[in-house]
């Protein structure tokens, strides 16, 4: 009798084995936050050292949710000729961590529901302009949105916005 109900013990925990890792292989990865999503992407390299110098890391790990306007590397290249400053000289900027909130947002705004004309404030408690045609924030084009992360959204656009 014991060796009868071990062995259904046994085949018990066997078949829960499989099952349990059948419905783990089902269940979709959870996505990156919004730094992890950029850092991967791997063309926001400037905007990732720029807020690991501002020392807003932590925060766009953190719950959120967050909509970041995201400049790419090109954008921040073109931004340095124009100023006519090295990417040193930009991190040194006492100013810095203003230009970077002013890339974000509180809450989870999709490009479904932006407005043409639409006034949102960022974190640097400062307004951006939406239009949609072209889809921009103030002069930046958006040049692709909706990218989820586990903590918000990001757009990414082809300037760098300077409050």
């Amino acid at each position: 009798m014991k060796k009868r109900l071990m062995l259904v013990l046994m085949m018990l925990m066997t078949i829960m084995s499989f099952t349990s890792g059948a419905f783990a292989e089902e269940q979709p990865e959870t996505k990156k936050d919004i730094v992890d999503t950029a850092v991967e992407a791997g063309n926001f390299k400037t905007l990732a050292a720029a807020l690991e110098k501002a020392g807003l890391i932590e925060t766009l790990k953190g719950e959120g949710p967050f909509t970041v306007f995201a400049p790419t590397d090109e954008a921040f290249a073109n931004l340095l000729k124009e100023l006519d400053i090295t990417a040193e000289e930009l991190l040194a900027r006492e100013d810095l961590k203003n230009i970077l909130l002013y890339h974000v947002v509180s809450g989870k705004v999709m490009s479904g529901d932006l407005k043409d004309g639409m006034k949102v404030k960022t974190l640097a408690n400062k307004e951006v302009t939406i239009t949609t045609d072209p889809v921009q924030v103030n002069k930046a084009n958006i040049v692709k949105a909706d990218i989820e992360a586990s903590n918000g959204v990001i757009h990414v656009i082809d300037k760098v916005l300077v409050p």
